[in-house]
This record gives structure tokens, sequence and C-alpha cells, in this order.
């Protein structure tokens, strides 16, 4: 993919459209009354705090990953694309900022509710698993260990958080913020879209150990997937040839996002103590950024390879 050769865009800066908000990493501005443009920029977020320095490529990929699986899951619930060119809304000289990295989509009334789906355990859900043999509440059998495939998919929402870390919540939860109706189908949706992606995805040697979805509903009442799908800022991927071995040793298979990044920050130090996980982020060497770039090129190359 040559789009990773372009310039890297820490924040976008469009004079033609109104920006609405700035996300972690997508900026969205207004085109009219019922349409949004969202531009995946190179930024990168990690342990909640933006860092100065950018991911050359990632927001490219990001976009061409989403837009590749919105196009192979549409049969299963519409998503939030209009067909149009990002490139028809902007001012000429806006042009780079947008080729590559954006989407013309629906503008839609969000429904407030991370729909997380897991296939392996892994993270926070190895944690749970260890404390109570559940996962959010969902029983789980004996025996299972830090990255085991789970012997079903099993949906696990989150409320979503104006800023910070999201929380946590059961079934009967959504239930209560949505109506049944509405929170049924929005996991029998999102675990659908999982199984589906995941099998695709094992074809070609990668494993999608949890991903998370955002629906909204459009002006119909109808159920629309939105935001991004099944990037690797969404998505745990791993390579499967190096499940196996990671599975006996007790640790994830490496993944193919911003480890890196995490890793380093770990063990970084600001002034001679560990960092604080507040911002400012420490500034990011060359290197790591390099290496981050790398994993999300080869998880796009191996996607569509």
């Amino acid at each position: 993919m040559t789009a990773a050769a372009a310039p890297a865009l820490h924040t976008s800066s469009l004079h033609s459209l109104a920006l609405l908000a700035r996300g972690k990493v997508r900026d969205n501005y207004a085109v009219g009354e019922d349409r949004l443009l969202m531009v995946a920029s190179d930024r990168l977020s990690a342990f909640d705090v933006i860092m100065g320095e950018p991911i050359p490529g990632k927001g490219q990929l990001l976009t061409q990953m989403a837009l590749f699986w919105f196009e192979r899951l549409a049969h299963i619930v519409p998503n939030h694309l209009t067909g149009e060119a990002p490139e028809s809304v902007v001012a000429p000289d806006e042009l780079p900022q947008v080729q590559g990295r954006a989407m013309l989509v629906q503008r839609l009334r969000p429904i407030a509710i991370e729909a997380v789906v897991r296939g392996y355990l892994a993270g926070s859900g190895w944690k749970e698993y260890q404390a109570g043999r559940k996962v959010c509440g969902v029983p789980l059998p004996e025996g299972l260990r830090n990255a085991s495939r789970l012997p079903r998919p099993i949906y696990t929402p989150a409320a979503k958080a104006a800023s910070g870390h999201d929380e946590n919540i059961s079934f009967e939860q959504t239930v209560q913020m949505v109506g049944p109706q509405l929170a049924a189908k929005i996991r029998d949706t999102s675990i659908r879209l999982y199984e589906e992606a995941a099998a695709f995805a094992l074809t070609k040697g990668l494993i999608i150990a949890d991903t998370k979805f955002e629906f909204g509903l459009n002006p119909g009442g109808e159920l629309v997937l939105m935001d991004e799908v099944l990037t690797p800022d969404s998505s745990r991927y791993w390579p499967l040839q190096e499940h196996e071995a990671a599975l006996a040793s007790g640790r994830n298979p490496p993944s193919f996002d911003k480890q890196f990044v995490r890793d380093w920050l770990e063990q970084v130090r600001v002034d001679g103590q560990p960092w604080n996980k507040t911002a400012p982020a420490p500034q990011l060497p060359p290197e790591v950024i390099a290496k981050t770039a790398a994993k999300y090129r080869e998880a796009w190359q191996r996607l569509t390879g």
C-alpha cells in the first residue's frame, strides 16, 4: 500500500467545514445537516493519552481496513457510508489532508454502547476469568488459560465514556438503556459480525481475539454500523502461527497494533521516575514509531494479501 508514504498528519485543519469533535484518532466535520466527514489522523493514544508524535500512514491504513470490512460485512447490517467521495466536500487545498484517510458518512443518532465481542481470553477478560471464572458476568468453563479460544464468542458490552476508559456493563443494563428488542439486536448482530470476520481472518493467518463495534440509528430508526470496524485500534489481531506457543507459555501472541508503544512507555523514565501515564506523554523515539507503523502495515498486508 503506497498511502503509508504520504506525510504524517497529527491533526487535521479544514477551513471549508465546521469541526464538530476531535477524538483520540478521528476529526469529525459537519457536511450539511445529514452527513459527517470523518478524517483519520495519524495520532496514537496509549493509556488514554495522545502521543505527541504521529505514526506515519496509520490513518490511511485504519481507513482502508474499515472500508474493507464495511464492504465485506454489508450483507449483515447497513453501515454509515454514503458511497460519496470524501474529496468532493473539501476545498482543493485540503485534499492532502483527506485523500485515503477520510470517510463521508451518514449522520446518525449514536447508541452509547460499546458492543464488545470476545473470542479469546486476553487482557482484562483474562484477569476477570482468573478471579471468578466469569468475564463481564458471563460464566465460562474451568481450565481456560491466557489466550485460550472460548467455546463460543461472548458479548461483553461497555458503556461509552466521554473520557477515559469505558465501563463494562451487563447485557441487562443495555436492556435498561435501549430496551430489550434493540439490545438483543445489537448483541446478535455484533456476534454475527465477529464470527464472520474472525472466520475470514483465519484464512489469512490472523486471529481476531476480540473487537468492539459501534452502532447508531438512522432517521428511520434502523440499526446502522458506524465509526470504524475491525481495525487494529478497535480489535486485537494475533498471528495464527504464534498462538500455540503463546498459549503454552501463558503469554498473549504479539499483536498488530500499538503494543510497541505501550511496552516502551511502561519502561521509560521521566526525570528518573516511571511515566505516570498522564499528559504530556514522553517523546516517542524513531525506532518505536517505525516498529509501530510496520505492525499496522503488516496487519493490512496479511488481511488483503
